[in-house]
């Protein structure tokens, strides 16, 4: 397989906490004192065997992202591993549920300490970040609104975006349709996961109750070709996370990925890892998977990038910036 490792990338979809490396985990509750050794297997590496135990030693994992120094680590440490695949611009998905108690106070605390490590690291690195708060699905529609008024309200040069993550099999994405509303009245632009565990009606119920430009994952759009012409005519862009979905169990095997037959159909479709230790993946791993398993030779991966900056939640000085970078 070619390395890919030096093509300048674009990643739009990557969950803070779960980008944290095991060993960063295991550094902070050694620290703190707190014993998380069944949550990662004999290699060191995350434990889990389905969704719902994915999600369980994810939220176990993020425990000991206990306050604002932890969470600055936490961002030097993903955006170095980042820079370090190529990543010249990055989205990070941000849960004000997971920071802190809460609070307006907790999460300003918070995010004042992840903005100032994503500027050290685009002085040190070169790498250029935004973020995209999200809500999380299975906590409900109350503790999301809570959570778009704290994000409105606190406000932060690198928020450009809400989102939604969690799981997708709990409530309809119309529940959610006020917290999405409170967003866009503040100007973010709008993601949502939908389409991953669930299947291509997902993808229409969000679409039709939410006006978002990026669907998160929406693969199994492929099951209904109605909503994938939907996207094609909406120019709506999915972030996709091919090994994640391998992982997951949503498709067997890189062969029977629909993100080719996707593309073909005129689908935007972008790369990310979604929350790549957890995964076994990186950006390279990604590009060389598709390279080997689906023929994307140099000339589409760059395609794709380009689509991704189109589709970014910044400026255009910063996209045309970029674009140049990737060049």
């Amino acid at each position: 397989m070619s390395d890919f490792r030096t093509m300048p990338k674009v990643e739009l979809h990557l969950h803070l906490e779960g980008a944290a490396p095991p060993e960063f985990i295991r550094q902070l509750a050694s620290e703190q004192k707190v014993n998380l050794s069944g949550i990662f297997d004999g290699n060191g590496s995350y434990k889990w065997t389905d969704f719902a135990e994915f999600l369980k030693v994810y939220e176990a994992a993020s425990s000991v992202l206990r306050g604002p120094e932890e969470f600055f680590r936490l961002m030097k440490a993903v955006l170095t591993a980042q820079a370090e695949q190529g990543v010249v611009y990055t989205e990070h998905f941000l849960a004000p549920d997971l920071c802190g108690d809460g609070s307006i106070i907790a999460w300003a605390e918070h995010l004042a300490a992840m903005d100032e490590g994503a500027a050290e690291m685009e002085r040190d690195a070169g790498i250029t970040t935004r973020f995209i708060p999200t809500c999380i699905r299975h906590l409900g529609p109350e503790k999301a609104r809570k959570a778009a008024e704290i994000i409105v309200k606190t406000g932060g040069a690198r928020i450009t975006g809400f989102g939604m993550g969690g799981e997708e099999r709990h409530l309809m994405p119309a529940d959610f349709a006020i917290p999405f509303q409170i967003a866009a009245e503040a100007g973010l632009s709008l993601t949502c996961h939908a389409g991953e565990i669930c299947g291509a009606d997902r993808v229409s119920a969000t679409l039709d109750a939410l006006d978002v430009k990026r669907i998160g994952h929406g693969v199994r759009a492929i099951e209904d070709m109605r909503v994938v012409e939907r996207l094609v005519r909406d120019e709506i862009v999915l972030e996709v996370n091919p090994g994640s979905n391998i992982s997951l169990a949503v498709f067997p095997s890189w062969h029977e990925h629909p993100i080719e037959k996707l593309r073909a159909e005129g689908v935007k479709v972008t790369v990310s890892t979604d929350d790549p230790p957890y995964f076994h993946t990186s950006l390279n791993d990604e590009y060389e998977n598709l390279s080997h398993h689906l023929g994307w030779d140099e000339e589409t991966l760059k395609a794709q990038n380009l689509v991704a900056i189109d589709a970014a939640f910044c400026d255009e000085a910063t996209k045309e910036r970029i674009k140049e970078a990737l060049q």
